[in-house]
């Protein structure tokens, strides 16, 4: 059915353009012993039309084709990125048509005859320059139209009458490989919408495909993690289709993605967390809510511990406790492959983790 309307209009368009010049090439180079029929007008245009229907058996196959990926491409697009790059398009086309409005009326003779190409190029550029800005400014336009802030308000106002707010949490690659997010939501802690960006799957790809075991590995496990929270889990997941083509790192993408969406980052990232500190954005670290339900030690509690290897310091050992938390003990050297009752002495908490340094008990009693 394509075929057949590409056929059609290049039957019409053939048609009008032997209608229009084959009659004109006929008086331009003078052509004689020519039957007077085929200065008609209307001979041409069924000259051109015959013509332009044989050419399409050569080439309709590869329009059909094209406008095929095309329409594929854009049934893929989400409705918005549509919806956007075509108010762009529009707005850009509008802006060339009214700057070459005053253009047309130049008398000048060298100037009017370079004009046509000069204002075909400015429709061409603004068209694709409005269509690139609606495109990649859709979120942010978005925001901007009354139907969806009251919208924006009413899921807020539903999500807690109290001004709680469940807002989006994004995804970034090192939780998703970690695997304890899906523990997390498993339990209910975590509320609203999974955001898993498209460019953090592409990562994730990536790490799956790698040459490097360990690093296939990890990426195959952050694949199964993902599929677990989509499938088996209580949970919204979204998939963000969209991305940021005027920024390369991941980890920026992902602080853009939480202005945009007004969101929250979720990593155990220790430097994307600063980052997300500096950009002012709210961020979910995974590390930090491991240490908080840690048991609380303070200083002057007593524990049995075994000492497994030596430390960095003289004359250190090396215990963790169940959760993996690292003891240091002092003077614990003496003791490796012992399990010894010792005394905290200070804890300290970091978002990278948590140390806690102690001393042997019986060194505490010789003092």
């Amino acid at each position: 059915m394509l075929k057949r309307i590409v056929q059609l209009f290049f039957i019409l368009a053939g048609a009008t353009l032997g209608f229009i010049f084959i009659p004109e090439l006929i008086a331009l180079f003078n052509l004689t012993g020519i039957p007077a029929w085929l200065t008609n007008p209307y001979a041409g245009g069924l000259i051109g039309a015959v013509l332009l229907f044989l050419a399409t058996f050569w080439f309709a196959d590869y329009i059909v084709n094209g406008m095929k990926l095309i329409e594929e491409a854009i049934v893929r697009a989400p409705v918005t990125d549509v919806l956007f790059g075509t108010l762009g398009l529009v707005f850009g086309l509008v802006v060339a048509f009214l700057i070459g409005i005053p253009l047309n009326s130049v008398a000048i003779p060298v100037i009017s005859s370079v004009l046509p190409i000069f204002i075909t190029f400015i429709t061409f550029f603004l068209g694709y320059f409005g269509f690139q800005v609606g495109f990649k400014k859709r979120d942010e336009l978005m925001s901007l139209f009354p139907a969806s802030r009251a919208a924006a308000k009413d899921k807020k106002r539903e999500d807690g009458e109290t001004g709680s707010q469940s807002k989006d949490k994004i995804l970034d690659t090192s939780v998703i490989i970690d695997g304890r997010i899906a523990d997390i939501c498993q339990t209910g802690f975590i509320e609203g919408t999974m955001v898993i960006p498209e460019f953090v799957l592409e990562e994730l790809q990536h790490i799956a495909d790698s040459s490097d075991v360990l690093k296939r590995n990890r990426g195959r496990r952050g694949l199964d993690i993902l599929n677990k929270v989509q499938k088996e889990l209580a949970v919204e997941v979204e998939i963000y289709e969209g991305d940021f083509e005027e920024i390369q790192e991941v980890d920026s993408k992902l602080v853009k993605l939480a202005k945009v969406r007004n969101g929250m980052v979720v990593t155990n990232d220790f430097n994307l967390n600063k980052v997300c500190d500096l950009q002012g954005v709210e961020v979910l670290n995974i590390n930090d809510l491991a240490n908080a339900v840690k048991p609380v030690v303070l200083p002057g509690e007593e524990m049995h511990v075994q000492v497994i290897k030596d430390g960095k310091e003289q004359n250190q050992g090396i215990a963790y406790l169940d959760d993996g938390t690292m003891i240091v003990v002092e003077g614990g050297r003496d003791y490796i492959g012992k399990t010894i009752e010792v005394v905290v002495t200070s804890v300290l908490q970091t978002s990278a983790g948590r140390m806690i340094f102690a001393k042997p008990k019986l060194m505490e009693k010789a003092l």
